[in-house]
């Protein structure tokens, strides 16, 4: 007899073999853990946004399909990235110093959409087929200053040379001896991260198909909203507050 079977008395039975072993839980003391606070203005060098942007990317393909489609199933699609790049175009010095904030920049993207197309063929019992396509794009945009959510930093290396005079006359120069200075600074590269792809595309065969009938090439037209967030490590001070744990001595709950 099963755990619910009725019995010769058409009564419901409940079989003890279907019971199966549990452990009750012990609730546990929770207490908040107090906090030493100080006071202060950390340095961090942390990445910063400098701007949220969405791209609009029109691409047109034709896709081969073999074995031949009489009908489209379903299309998945996702976005990858293979290039983020700020390149600046417009500066503004930062006080007296070798750094400059970027004002204006052209922001380079290209990558691909990986496309997932499920079809049948003419087959009435043919099975699913699959066929993976990628298709690429790439692009720039424009990017200004009251664009930025927070300007780039660049900083620009220096060099310099020191040339002297013959010590035998004192009137023509040494074409042999040089002084070199270089200074180098080395800069956090911008980059980019993906936030999210919103898809709008239009799928048909170019020739035209009769009921029932076949095509092997696959015309796509495609809108994609890229969503994209550009950032930079940079440092920065802030006013802040350190929050150091503090445990009690004893028994929690005490």
């Amino acid at each position: 007899m099963s755990c619910n079977d009725k019995g010769f008395d058409g009564k419901m039975h409940h079989d003890q073999s279907c019971k199966v072993r549990s452990h009750q839980q012990t609730p546990l003391t929770d207490d908040a853990i107090d906090l030493q606070l100080t006071a202060g203005t950390p340095t961090f060098k942390v990445p910063v946004v400098l701007a949220e942007r969405t791209l609009q990317v029109v691409v047109e393909s034709d896709i081969s399909l073999h074995p031949s489609a009489s009908e489209i199933k379903r299309v998945t699609k996702n976005a990858f990235l293979d290039q983020v790049k700020l390149v600046p175009v417009r500066f503004s010095r930062i006080g007296t110093t070798d750094y400059f904030e970027v004002t204006r920049a052209k922001l380079f993207v290209s990558g691909y959409i990986r496309k997932d197309i499920e079809y049948a063929s003419r087959d009435c019992y043919g099975s699913i087929r699959d066929r993976i396509a990628e298709v690429p794009f790439s692009g720039f945009a424009e990017i200004t200053e009251d664009e930025f959510l927070n300007l780039p930093i660049i900083g620009v290396s220096d060099s310099n040379t020191a040339r002297f005079l013959n010590d035998k006359n004192e009137i023509e120069p040494r074409l042999d001896k040089y002084f070199f200075q270089n200074l180098v600074r080395y800069n956090e590269q911008p980059y980019g991260e993906l936030l999210g792809a919103n898809f709008f595309e239009l799928d048909f065969s170019p020739k035209h198909t009769k009921r029932g009938g076949e095509f092997d090439t696959l015309r796509e037209k495609i809108v994609l909203d890229l969503h994209l967030k550009v950032l930079q490590v940079q440092q920065w001070r802030v006013a802040a507050t350190r929050a150091i744990p503090m445990f009690d001595e004893g028994t929690l709950g005490d």
